[in-house]
This record gives C-alpha cells, sequence and structure tokens, in this order.
C-alpha cells in the first residue's frame, strides 16, 4: 500500500491501516482516580481497580510519543455535575456499589466533576495544551463537543486508549464509527476489571473485517511514529 509524507503504516488486526498522522488524533478514555485507585467508583462497585493498571504504562509512552510528534491529544473524563443534574435516576440507582454516584468518598464526592477522584492520574495528567472531555455518559460522543472539535482540528483517526475496554472504550469506539472515524484501539493501552471482557471486547471491534475498527498495540505505534519522525521533524505543526 503507497503511503504519502505524513502516512505510516500501522500494523494492526484485521488487517494494517495507513494512518495521516496530521489527520490523527489520540483519544485517552477515562484514566481517573476514580477508576484506577483504591476508594473510588470502580472499588465501590466490587472490583480489583489494580487490574486497570496494566494500562498505564503502554499509554504514558504512547502519550508520550505523541505529544513530541505534535499529534492532537484529547482526554476524557466520565463524571457528574454536583447537583446530578446530569445523572440519569436508572444510572445512580443501578446495581448495588458500597458507596452511589456523588456519596462522600476517600477521594471526594464519587464521580463528580471537580473532586480529586475525578481527575485523570498523575501518570498520564493532561498538559495545559491538550483536550480535556467531560462526560456525562460511557461514550465520549453523548452530550459533550468532542465532535465538534475533532471537525475543527480535521481529525479522521483515532488512536483509542484508556478503560474499561467494554464498556467506555466500545461505546465510543461504536459512536465513532457511525460517525465516520477510523479507530484503531491500542489493547494494551485498554484494561478491564474483567480479563474476559477485555479480550471479547477486543475481539468484537475487529471482527468481520473490522466492523468497529482496528486493533492494534503500542508497540506498533510507536514503531510506527518512529519512522514517521526520522523523516519529519514535528508532524502536527500546524496544529
Amino acid at each position: 500500500m503507497a503511503t504519502s509524507a505524513t502516512t505510516s503504516l500501522l500494523a494492526a488486526e484485521p488487517d494494517p491501516i495507513a494512518l495521516d498522522w496530521t489527520a490523527t488524533a489520540l483519544v485517552i478514555i477515562d484514566m481517573q482516580r476514580d477508576f484506577l485507585e483504591p476508594g473510588g467508583f470502580g472499588e465501590t462497585l466490587g472490583n480489583d481497580v489494580s487490574r486497570l493498571a496494566r494500562a498505564v504504562a503502554p499509554c504514558a509512552a504512547v502519550l508520550g510519543a505523541a505529544r513530541e510528534a505534535g499529534i492532537l491529544v484529547v482526554h476524557t473524563r466520565e463524571g457528574h455535575l454536583p447537583d446530578l443534574s446530569d445523572a440519569p435516576p436508572a444510572k445512580v440507582e443501578r446495581g448495588a456499589p458500597s458507596k452511589r454516584i456523588g456519596d462522600p468518598g476517600p477521594m471526594g464526592r464519587i464521580l463528580i466533576r471537580g473532586e480529586p477522584g475525578h481527575d485523570i492520574i498523575p501518570t498520564l495528567y493532561p498538559l495545559d495544551d491538550e483536550i480535556v472531555i467531560d462526560k456525562p455518559g460511557k461514550g465520549a460522543f453523548y452530550a459533550t463537543e468532542l465532535g465538534d472539535t475533532l471537525q475543527k482540528y480535521g481529525v479522521e483517526n483515532l488512536l483509542v486508549c484508556g478503560v474499561t475496554t467494554e464498556v467506555c472504550v466500545n461505546t465510543t469506539v461504536r459512536e465513532a464509527n457511525d460517525r465516520g472515524y477510523r479507530c484503531v484501539v491500542l489493547a494494551d493501552c485498554c484494561a478491564s476489571y474483567f480479563p474476559e471482557f477485555h479480550e471479547m471486547g477486543l475481539r468484537m471491534i475487529k471482527a468481520q473485517g473490522g466492523i468497529f475498527g482496528w486493533v492494534s498495540d503500542s508497540a506498533a505505534v510507536l514503531k510506527a511514529m518512529a519512522a514517521e519522525t526520522s523523516d519529519q521533524p514535528t508532524m502536527g505543526a500546524s496544529r
């Protein structure tokens, strides 16, 4: 497959994909303290939050490379307004967590915007010029400005990382697919409280010739970025 001066061929499943880096954004989904650290919403649901830690180092590596290359970076955070006006009762009342959304916890009120637990973990903390999308639902496009933001920057391709694979990552990829974006999910940059859900979530994305997108990993992305940056100092200088 021929590639242009700003395009690299990325190893992926079900097939390699050519990415124009100037039209690509890195989207890191919900790497928040409330999901990854003890005392947050993930743990209130009875989950072993340490299972999400496996995705942190690969995410950090890709994030560092994207920053150096000038690729657009978008972080998302799931959470709600302090008065819970954007939290449907069906969501708040669902299940039997030890603490519900809005209850006080060791990192502030659970899953509430502005509280310490709602924020992104220090290892992946956004730079001042990076985009942060606060979302009230599982998908990053629902009731947010993400679509307008990507359109503004001329983005066509999304490198998707984050948690959890089968919930917010899958939901966002499906939303993006319906909007015409080409999504590449980086397997080792995603994680789930349930390893079997992680594996099945990835299989769903790449099934049937890539019905929702492609699946790759951090090593492949870093290799493709390195090949491109060896020819061009900054891929996204126009941003």
